[in-house]
């Protein structure tokens, strides 16, 4: 055979894509978690548009696509919802598509749903170092607009009169809502608090000022919501840690930190009260309702008086349509997701967070790998969920991160449960065979 022969005779073969060949620490998966760090990191900035936390998805997914993710099969169902509820938002678009607010909303909207989706996969492999990466850069992000917005709210180093960090005399931070900025930084409180609670904080005193600076954050931001939510949040976090822990010293150890936690937490808020703005300020947000709330035509009044016409409207409203029959939009998320996305996205909304409470609460209490990050993300997603009856969280980006770690973590609980059943199975057979030899 001549060599044209032989080399025509040859199959055609394409170029394979290999990762970067990368030695000593920085492996191709190093690298991801540094990108993703600093990802999560700046969820922490929404001043400005497109924010960090933005143009970072744009070089995190490539990166990841890279790495070669896998789906397990335990996200098949819940990633199949997402695309439905999302489906049923462009459904309602439909009529809509020439007015800018609809298109914008519900394009954000498959923004974010893009990241669920990010987020579930990555999540699912290599789960510890993953969730503990990302819980870093999240508590890194919170601290820093905590700490800047406390810095320009008390004026400090005249910062006060450069930056825009407070709305109404309420700490905004590096947010633009005072009430996104302290549901925001509830994850950080939790994952700092149990960092404590759990001894695994390697600098102590530092983790425990930043969760005071984070803490203080949040109660400057005024947000009624933010506060009842704090609460509750850091209450589960106690609570399960202090049922899991398994150790009386630890137990005994948590129950000296907590203590030793309400009093330095009620003496920062007593020197905070020194300041005449904060005490008026307090004084006004302690009411349970503010006028705005109140009455038939009030956010309240509005959602009761808006069941009726949704049962008569399949398709809702459309997205961000609900303002233009009441004025206001409907802040409650469970009302919008029938008003925005339809009987199909509602009923979607209500199956997905539904969901999520069953597997959030199983993470939390069944052991597995992944139990102690369950009960950082899903007290905080628990009580974002809860707001969510009281204010529009569907387009909150810490809402979807945390979405998108409990489907990961359970992914990763099933993944590991498989490998439990296997390794025994192995071990059984193993021991047969030595019985009949």
């Amino acid at each position: 055979m001549t060599d044209l022969t032989a080399t025509q005779a040859r199959p055609l073969r394409l170029p394979r894509i290999h990762l970067p060949s990368l030695r000593g620490p920085w492996t191709w998966e190093r690298l991801l978690q540094a990108a993703f760090f600093w990802f999560v990191a700046a969820g922490a900035i929404s001043l400005i548009e497109p924010s960090p936390y933005d143009l970072m998805f744009l070089i995190v997914t490539p990166m990841w696509l890279i790495s070669k993710p896998r789906v397990h099969k335990s996200l098949a169902a819940i990633l199949f919802l997402w695309i439905v509820y999302l489906f049923a938002g462009f459904l309602t678009l439909t009529p809509y598509f020439n007015e800018p607010d609809p298109v914008k909303y519900q394009f954000q909207t498959l923004y974010l749903i893009s990241t669920v989706v990010l987020f579930s996969i990555f999540f699912s492999q290599n789960a510890e170092q993953r969730l503990e990466r990302g819980l870093r850069g999240f508590a890194a992000g919170a601290i820093f607009s905590a700490a800047l917005g406390l810095l320009a709210y008390f004026n400090v180093g005249g910062l006060g009169a450069t930056m825009v960090t407070e709305f109404e005399g309420r700490l905004n931070g590096t947010f633009k809502d005072p009430n996104v900025l302290g549901s925001y930084l509830i994850l950080a409180a939790c994952f700092l608090a149990q960092s404590l609670l759990l001894q695994r904080a390697r600098r102590p005193l530092l983790t425990f000022a930043g969760l005071l600076t984070v803490l203080m954050a949040i109660f400057l931001s005024f947000s009624r919501g933010s506060w009842a939510a704090t609460l509750v949040a850091l209450s589960l976090v106690f609570v399960w840690a202090f049922l899991t822990c398994g150790s009386p010293k630890l137990r005994r150890r948590m129950t000296g930190l907590i203590l030793a936690g309400v009093f330095a937490a009620s003496a920062g808020i007593v020197t905070i009260l020194t300041n005449d703005r904060v005490e008026a300020l307090l004084a006004d947000r302690f009411t349970v309702t503010k006028d705005y709330d109140e009455g038939p035509n009030g956010r309240f009044g509005n959602q009761i008086r808006s069941i009726p016409m949704l049962l008569e409207r399949p398709m809702g409203f459309g997205p961000l349509r609900y303002r233009l029959t009441f004025n206001l939009d409907p802040h409650n998320s469970y009302v919008n997701s029938f008003a925005s996305f339809g009987w199909l996205g509602g009923f979607s909304w209500f199956i997905i967070v539904g969901w999520t409470m069953f597997v959030g609460f199983r993470l939390m209490s069944v052991y597995s790998p992944v139990r102690r990050y369950a009960q950082v993300f899903w007290p905080a997603l628990f009580v974002l969920l809860l707001q969510g009856f009281q204010i529009d969280i569907d387009h909150w980006r810490q809402v979807f991160l945390c979405f998108g770690a409990i489907w990961g973590m359970e992914a990763a609980r099933v993944r590991w449960m498989t490998d439990q059943a296997r390794q025994k199975a192995f071990g059984d057979a193993a021991g047969r065979s030595a019985s009949a030899a």
